[in-house]
């Protein structure tokens, strides 16, 4: 599974206005399909990221609707987005913004970059080098951007929706697994299937203009405050200690695994736990089960590990060692 399944609909449970922001998440595929065709799985992914405060790496090759998929969540949920087209000349200011000398005041004053919005798209985020890219650190990790040694807080909710082509690394930076690991979730976003491609088709052919999302009856279903309630439903999901230990022992076997050199911290550890309790409560539990855990598994962690070079050789994917790992690790009664 490259994803989260899809939030099935029709879920309930009694946990106050729970109910109506989980029926108000529920509705994005709906809206945001009107637009992007397939991708479920992303979009229940950039959900669960939206509950957990997290960020998203997307992964796809050019042309399969990851900066689209980014505009209509934004839209469904009426919320500030921008983009940024990562080069190798970007600066760090390009990205957080920097200090604009006012001649009429004869004052420094602070020019807000890209990053002071709420979805942003960091598009190809490993074609600029490891300066810029690190520039989102602190935004990312602290919610905060700090120029000339002044803190600015960002806006909530904030989420950073990184894309990388998989196909074409002539000219790109790879990020540092200190970076890697500031991302939640790792989606793939596959090429559609034959049918799906047609509905692409047809729908171009009608007049569908992707840069025009209003005409395509892309309208608010859900908002900021509905995000906030649904976290707090989230934070009331309960952890029994025996979930708790399988995540650890999960993440403890990939630090044993032969096929790698580096195993999932305990950061990963926490992220696992942190988006099994939302996938829970998307399909309407306040309690996770093993089940929650493993449909999060691999868009957790599959960018938290890294293959021995013999492995890699041997054609051995990251998806591939996560799945053997849950299928060897006990699961609790």
């Amino acid at each position: 599974m490259s994803a989260p399944p899809s939030v099935p609909a029709g879920t309930t449970e009694t946990l106050g206005n729970g109910d109506t922001a989980r029926a108000s998440l529920e509705a994005l595929r709906s809206e945001i399909a009107k637009a992007v065709v397939g991708q479920d799985p992303a979009v229940t992914g950039l959900v669960v990221a939206l509950l957990c405060r997290g960020h998203v790496l997307l992964e796809g090759v050019p042309g399969v609707a990851k900066t689209l998929l980014v505009r209509a969540l934004a839209a469904s949920l009426e919320l500030d987005t921008k983009r940024v087209q990562f080069t190798p000349d970007l600066m760090p200011s390009d990205v957080t913004g920097s200090l604009v000398y006012d001649a009429r005041t004869a004052e420094f004053s602070f020019q807000p970059g890209p990053v002071f919005t709420n979805l942003l798209l960091a598009d190809e985020i490993n074609r600029t080098p490891p300066k810029t890219q690190s520039s989102l650190l602190e935004a990312m990790e602290e919610r905060q951007v700090t120029v000339d040694g002044t803190p600015r807080a960002l806006p909530d909710p904030f989420l950073v929706a990184a894309t990388q082509n998989p196909v074409e690394f002539e000219g790109t930076y790879p990020l540092p697994e200190a970076q890697l690991d500031r991302f939640l979730l790792k989606l793939t976003v596959p090429l559609p299937s034959r049918d799906e491609e047609i509905s692409v088709l047809t729908r171009h052919s009608t007049g569908f203009n992707p840069r025009d999302l209003e005409s395509a009856g892309i309208r608010p279903v859900a908002g900021a405050a509905d995000l906030e309630t649904a976290r707090d439903a989230v934070a009331r999901t309960k952890v029994s200690p025996e979930i708790a230990g399988y995540v650890v022992d999960i993440c403890r076997a990939t630090r044993e695994s032969p096929s790698l050199s580096l195993g999932v911290s305990p950061r990963g550890a926490t992220a696992l736990l942190s988006t099994a309790r939302a996938w829970a409560w998307l399909t309407g539990r306040d309690y996770v089960i093993p089940d929650d855990v493993k449909a999060l598994a691999l868009p957790t962690l599959r960018h938290r590990i890294q293959l021995r070079p013999e492995a890699g050789m041997e054609g051995i994917a990251p998806d591939s060692v996560i799945t053997a790992v849950l299928a060897h690790v006990p699961v609790p009664r």
